[in-house]
């Protein structure tokens, strides 16, 4: 598959680490200067990419797993989702979970994108669902 990108960063553009990865990298675009996020503060994090997609894939922007365990930062509207007809550019809601102020600097890998495949579903109303041996069990009913 092949995926359109216009990137108007000076940054590489995103790609797979190994050969076996399932996300790639976006790097924070801040030509205006480094941004600070504050204990429990959130901000809008831009990448310079814009993206065409496939019809029928959505990209998935998800947190990286260091930037989460090291420093309390993750992707607040996690996975964020980028239909296939949005055009504008890729950004990142990133929150900081921590109790220490983080800085974000140009460049900086701030969040992974993973490619994936999607239905649309047809919704059919009814006024009763299948009954299954698990049936309404959900949040822990089945233990730890």
């Amino acid at each position: 598959m092949q995926i359109k990108i216009v990137n108007k960063s000076h940054h590489p553009l995103p790609k797979y680490e190994t050969q076996q990865s399932a996300g790639m990298d976006l790097r924070a675009y801040l030509p205006e200067g480094p941004i600070t996020l504050n204990p429990m503060e959130r901000g809008l994090v831009k990448t310079g990419l814009f993206m065409e997609l496939p019809a029928g894939f959505e990209a998935q922007v998800r947190p990286r797993s260091g930037l989460a365990l090291k420093k309390g930062i993750t992707v607040l509207n996690s996975p964020g989702t980028i239909d296939a007809d949005y055009r504008g550019e890729i950004c990142v809601i990133l929150i900081n979970l921590s109790n220490e102020p983080f800085v974000i600097n140009d460049g900086e890998r701030i969040a992974q994108m993973v490619i994936a495949r999607h239905e649309q579903a047809e919704i059919i109303p009814v006024q009763e669902l299948t009954d299954t041996e698990r049936g309404t069990g959900g949040f822990g009913h089945t233990g730890t």
